[in-house]
This record gives C-alpha cells, structure tokens and sequence, in this order.
C-alpha cells in the first residue's frame, strides 16, 4: 500500500466526516445545503474537466440530484439517514484498504485498482458495522433493514463503477486535484450519488 497516499485519504476524510456530522448535530436540516455543495463542485468538476462524453454525466449528475431533492429533509430521522450515510462511507473507505492491503484479484477491467478482496471486505466490514451501529441506537434491525443495507452497498459499489467508467471515457485519472488522496469531489461523492437513488426509492416508494 501507497502509506501516504492512504494517510492523505485518511485525514481528509476525517475532516469531511468532521464536518458532515458537525453540522448534522447542530441542525440536521443544513445537512440538505451542504450536500446540495456537493452537488455544485461535481457538476463544475464534470463541466471543466470532462472535455468527451460530457452529456451523460451530466445527466447521471442530474437524475441522481433529482432523487436526492425528493427525500423530505423536515420529516426524514435523524439517525437512519446518518446510518446511510455512515455504511457508505465504510464501505468506501474498508473497500479501498483491504484492497490496498491484500487486494490480487482484479474484479473489473473499467477500475483496475478494484479487487475481489477489496469488495467482500468493503461489504462484510460496513455490513457489519452498520448493524453494530443501528443496534447501538437501537434501531430496529429487521428483514427490511438488512435488505436496504446490503443494497445501499451494492449501489455505492456501482456508483463508484459508474464514475471510474466515465473518466476512463475522459482519459482522466481523477475528477480534479482539489482533494489530496482522494482527486477530487466527484471521487469522494461516486458511492454516494448512485446509493442515494436508491434510498430516495426506499423512503417514497
């Protein structure tokens, strides 16, 4: 593993779980402005940085925003949402340091850095973690639960597929620089835009 590189990542996604659950804690409704930021600096990214195929991005940027505007922040509790957000950052953050770490089998030719290693150990360690976490809140644990976890895995997997997809369309290795360790806000935000579809589905339909 690349210690460095891995440190970088390591602190500053510190600084963004600081920052996030900062703000959730003082008021939970400002959690809706911040990631509608996120939002902003991916699309400024795609518009600057991906010089081909700069359509479909922007419609995958678009359909994903439309999802994530549909969740009713006043009504949504607190924690289960933090919960889906806390398993997708586990899962992003697991499934890169197992696959640094003891990652050899290659998974997917569009993400080569991915492995097979790096994706059951990502799942088992969020899985894990997110019904440690529900039960500590004392979240009710039930069938429905375990299905939505597994899958908000699943579509965090995907969605980082979907952006490796497009750079590698742009000759790109990452979205932009703006974040050391990491490329830029579309690499940190991939797991989130894709999975959060679904928890959009899950909560109105």
């Amino acid at each position: 593993m690349a210690y460095k590189n891995f440190l970088l990542r390591l602190f500053f996604s510190f600084i963004f779980i600081t920052i996030y659950f900062s703000i959730s804690y003082i008021d939970f409704t400002l959690v809706f402005y911040f990631i509608v930021t996120v939002y902003f600096g991916i699309l400024i990214e795609i518009i600057f940085n991906f010089e081909k195929y700069k359509v479909i991005p922007l419609l995958y940027l678009i359909i994903s925003f439309i999802f994530f505007i549909l969740i009713n922040f006043d009504n949504l509790i607190f924690l289960n949402f933090n919960l889906f957000i806390f398993t997708v950052i586990t899962f992003d953050i697991f499934s890169y340091v197992i696959g640094k770490s003891f990652g050899h089998t290659k998974l997917i030719k569009i993400s080569p850095n991915k492995t097979v290693e790096g994706l059951i150990g990502g799942t088992v360690i969020s899985f894990a973690l997110s019904i440690m976490l529900a039960y500590f809140f004392e979240i009710k644990i039930n069938i429905e639960f375990l299905f939505l976890t597994v899958f908000v895995i699943i579509f965090a997997f995907i969605g980082d597929i979907i952006e490796s997809y497009f750079k590698r369309k742009n000759n790109l290795k990452n979205s932009s620089e703006l974040i050391p360790g990491h490329g830029g806000i579309f690499d940190r935000f991939d797991s989130f835009l894709f999975s959060i579809i679904l928890y959009s589905l899950f909560l109105n339909f």
